[in-house]
């Protein structure tokens, strides 16, 4: 990719992992690399908002560092003590809203300086709203970030144009379908979901956290079909190594920040792995062999119902055995290895093939 690549930067929710969206906006500008427009589920809504606002990378990262849990979430607690079951939600609106008027004002879609899409989702129809489209952008941006944080049953949905809208990613997360009709060359994807990351004890957190938890599990799983079968435009899809952080941590706010720099960075260092032009599917693809601990398999054929039909066999011992050991990776490939109930299948870096290396080199 160089500064003349027409690009869409799509910038997923994650609560406050989201915030590395801001270290990749940093490592995208430094070199140069503006996106043709920006769409943005959740908090990646929000840092997307701020920036096309106008609001600088030093900004943004000083806010963001700065940030303490009242600045965000407050118990409803007048709410639920009147209401019990009837409360709009579990935190009040006002500390979000008065986040967002600070950081994104009062303009609407036409009056930002970079073009911005925002994932919303109309709570009573289960239709998926794209604020900032043509026909959608008369609208105070603020309105559409809040309303595409508004995780249900964590915030209040927000009433637009006579209707109420929640967090997009209720039903995408990642939102890189709406490249399909924006006239882009390539999709920036930045995913800062976790649910493929193992937790311990979530059961003892809380009702709170096991919601959150269920939902991170749901969206991944609606974000794995989806990029299982995409073709155009071609997506790079940059994943920041934050799934260690819960989602409403305010213990590593500025490592948040960093790490989406140094993921993005680190993307840019390899331009090999970029897709060429025209090029299609999900990068980068990397490849790996596949292989099963024979000791650990007890023959439940899970593998069989969660992988491509026919990657894995059950020899007459009933054992799983892969039939192509070697393959060709997206980031979003091999899912399967973690519905294994005995962690008997693993996946590990392969040599590139020397035609690879000879063309990368």
């Amino acid at each position: 990719m160089d500064i003349q690549t027409r690009f869409t930067l799509v910038l997923g929710g994650g609560g406050m992992k989201g915030l590395a969206h801001i270290g990749v906006l940093q490592a995208l500008t430094e070199r140069g690399l503006v996106p043709s427009q920006i769409v943005g589920s959740s908090v990646g809504a929000l840092v997307g908002a701020a920036w096309s606002a106008g609001r600088s990378i030093a900004e943004l990262r000083d806010v963001a560092v700065s940030l303490r849990r009242r600045d965000v979430f407050a118990v409803a607690h007048a709410d639920m003590a009147f209401k019990r079951m009837r409360s709009p939600a579990l935190f009040r609106r006002e500390p979000l809203d008065l986040l967002i008027q600070h950081l994104v004002g009062d303009v609407t879609f036409p009056d930002l300086r970079h073009p911005l899409i925002v994932n919303t989702v109309d709570i009573n129809s289960g239709m998926q709203v794209f604020w900032g489209l043509e026909g959608l952008d008369e609208v105070p941006v603020r309105d559409a970030v809040f309303a595409s944080c508004a995780l249900p049953g964590y915030f209040p949905p927000r009433e637009i144009r006579g209707r109420f809208y929640s967090d997009g990613a209720t039903v995408d997360n990642l939102p890189v379908g709406t490249g399909r009709i924006l006239g882009t060359d390539l999709i920036l994807a930045v995913d800062v979901s976790a649910s493929n990351a193992f937790r311990a004890d979530t059961q003892e957190e809380g009702f709170a956290a096991v919601f959150a938890r269920a939902t991170e599990i749901a969206m991944q799983s609606l974000l794995e079909l989806r990029l299982r079968e995409w073709t155009t435009p071609p997506i790079f899809y940059i994943h920041p190594r934050v799934e260690h952080i819960s989602a409403f941590s305010f213990e590593h706010l500025r490592e948040l920040v960093e790490e989406g720099y140094r993921a993005t960075r680190a993307a840019l260092d390899h331009p090999e792995e970029w897709p060429a032009a025209g090029g299609s599917g999900v990068h980068p693809r990397r490849p790996v062999t596949v292989r099963v601990q024979r000791e650990r398999c007890i023959g439940c054929g899970a593998c069989l119902v969660q992988a491509p039909p026919g990657m894995f066999v059950l020899d007459a011992q009933g054992k799983a055995v892969v039939t192509q050991p070697d393959q060709e990776w997206s980031p979003i490939d091999g899912d399967f290895i973690r519905h294994c109930p005995t962690y008997a299948i693993s996946a590990r870096p392969a040599a590139a093939p020397a035609e690879t290396r000879r063309r990368s080199g």
